[in-house]
């Protein structure tokens, strides 16, 4: 008797895994599938994004060029002081102003900033093809996010980061993301998602931070439009 109960919960607890593993797989295809499908995704080579930053009643506008998987540039103007960050490959650069401890010339980027940006060559998220890119998923449970369901993933990268993605349980886009950037926690809201060349993509991104609030408005997606390479290149001073 003791024998067949106990193969009874060890079925139990095998098929308890195999549904949970499951559960994960679905809930990321319906994701792909809202944000406009698989095929749509891996059409797109580059993207420019148009936003109006604010922040401490400021109004910055910002840029962000991406060749996809290659490079990305983002750029953005602060009381008439250019500000870029881009990273190409594996290495990077950027130009700062004197108000934000720069020169204005262009310098490296630290190789930590550079592993931190580099999430951003893959503009539609860790879960698109996530077996693929050699990443695990956790279904972590059902929480609340704005009073609305929202399944909870922890995605662990491949190269160990650790993220919590919250998508929403009716719609299946990404609602909310927290993570943790050079020791910081920081977390990002999404919402007011607009359709651009069949491709989902957030309105409007507010990020809270040890630094503060910020909130990005987006203006203009253009997908697959013609990039200059030669933007990601680091000038000479």
């Amino acid at each position: 008797m003791k024998t067949n109960k106990l193969v009874v919960a060890t079925f139990a607890a095998l098929v308890s895994i195999s549904s949970y593993a499951q559960t994960v797989d679905e809930i990321v295809d319906k994701h792909v599938a809202a944000m406009g499908g698989l095929d749509k995704i891996k059409g797109v080579n580059t993207l420019v994004i148009e936003r109006t930053l604010s922040v401490q009643n400021m109004e910055i506008p910002n840029k962000t060029t991406v060749m996809v998987g290659k490079a990305l540039r983002t750029e953005s103007s602060v009381m008439g002081n250019s500000m870029v960050q881009v990273v190409d490959g594996t290495t990077g650069w950027m130009i700062r102003p004197a108000m934000m401890g720069g020169t204005g010339d262009p310098e490296d980027m630290p190789a930590e900033m550079v592993k931190q940006q580099v999430g951003q060559l893959d503009p539609f998220g860790a879960l698109v093809n996530y077996k693929e890119k050699g990443h695990k998923v956790e279904l972590i449970g059902k929480e609340k996010v704005e009073k609305a369901d929202a399944y909870h993933l922890k995605v662990t990268t491949k190269d160990g980061q650790t993220m919590d993605e919250f998508i929403d349980a009716n719609t299946y886009m990404l609602t909310k993301l927290k993570t943790n950037v050079q020791g910081q926690d920081g977390e990002i809201t999404f919402s007011d998602y607009k359709e651009v060349d069949g491709i989902k993509f957030a309105n409007t991104m507010e990020m809270t931070s040890q630094m503060g609030a910020l909130t990005f408005v987006t203006n203009k997606v253009t997908v697959n439009g013609k990039v200059d390479e030669s933007i990601f290149k680091k000038p000479a001073k």
